[in-house]
């Protein structure tokens, strides 16, 4: 008998990290742990591609600022550098007003109304950014969250050889070495299609796969998503376009900022904007609310929509019940066309 992958009653928030969750770039306590200036480093890092072009080579704009990390650890500069001391690091990140506690309090919406519960919507909350995963994971947000997308380091990385041998030598003084995992601002849109569809709840099920839209695990018009800025469009647009909500997010005491967000949605990029403070007064956390309700009731609606049709009408009796056979010979007001003859 077919039956439909998933019961498409969840909703997904899903946010970038860097200057929507957090006024700086995540990687700030990791300067500040090893004495690196940070201005200076990203100044480098900005300069590296032309810099490569003018010696013959093609460098990626992407992965310009993981490949100076590990130039900055072989160079000694900021050596002994490995996740474990990533998720240390992650531990020092510091959020805007109402975080983490907004992404705990905002699950319990789904639970307002008494329908909500009966169809047993839930929220869920899923990170995806250009920053480091591995500091996601050790900050204060990750018990909150329901996944993680980020770049990846490599420590010890494999040898030529390594399929013959039976025991893999590990080092004791492990650095990142290598680049694992690349998230930039269009692959984010990859992470999407992977949270529509279920991939990173069931592997079973390739991203690249044609799935029906009856069948992927959150709609797209289940989801918001929210960011600071046109580094976001490419998934603004995924969102939006398929239904969902675009968000947008700016840093209070940065009038640039909130005209950067009033561009965007005069051009339709995204739905609405408004501070990044997650405090229960917030315009912000009011509108997410508010949204999330609407999403709530029309899952509510399309379920009880899908339960109508494909519910049968009970059998009824063939010789009627003395009721029954009263209710039809009971005086019937006239029709509206026995006043017209």
């Amino acid at each position: 008998m077919a039956a439909t992958l998933f019961t498409q009653n969840i909703i997904a928030c899903i946010w970038d990290f860097d200057k929507t969750l957090i006024p700086e770039y995540m990687q700030s306590p990791l300067f500040r742990r090893y004495g690196v200036d940070e201005a200076t480093f990203w100044a480098e890092t900005n300069a590296l591609v032309e810099n490569y072009r003018r010696r013959g080579y093609t460098l990626a704009s992407e992965i310009s600022y993981l490949n100076h990390l590990l130039t900055y650890v072989l160079a000694g500069r900021m050596a002994g550098l490995n996740n474990v001391v990533l998720q240390k690091s992650g531990a020092e990140i510091r959020f805007y007003p109402g975080l983490p506690g907004f992404f705990e309090a905002s699950k319990a919406w789904v639970a307002d109304k008494q329908e909500y519960r009966k169809h047993d919507i839930r929220l869920e909350h899923y990170v995806v950014s250009t920053g480091l995963a591995q500091m996601i994971r050790g900050s204060a947000i990750a018990p909150y969250v329901d996944g993680i997308w980020g770049c990846e380091f490599i420590e010890n990385p494999l040898q030529p050889g390594f399929l013959e041998q039976k025991e893999l030598e590990l080092s004791a003084e492990a650095e990142i070495a290598q680049i694992g995992m690349v998230i930039d601002n269009t692959t984010k849109t990859r992470a999407l299609f992977e949270i529509n569809k279920g991939t990173n709840k069931n592997p079973a099920i390739d991203v690249n796969s044609r799935v029906a839209a009856e069948d992927r695990r959150i709609p797209f018009q289940n989801m918001i998503y929210i960011a600071d800025g046109p580094s976001d469009v490419p998934s603004f647009s995924v969102v939006k376009g398929n239904g969902g909500n675009a968000y947008g997010v700016y840093n209070p005491a940065k009038p640039e900022e909130y005209a950067q967000n009033d561009r965007l949605r005069q051009v339709g990029r995204i739905d609405h904007y408004g501070p990044a403070d997650y405090t229960e007064s917030s315009s912000t956390t009011k509108w997410l609310r508010l949204q999330i309700h609407e999403i709530c009731d029309r899952i509510v609606r399309d379920r009880e929509a899908a339960v109508a049709m494909k519910t049968a009408r009970p059998p009824r009796h063939l010789n009627p019940t003395p009721k029954e056979e009263e209710a039809r010979n009971a005086p019937r007001a006239p029709e509206q066309s026995e006043f017209l003859e």
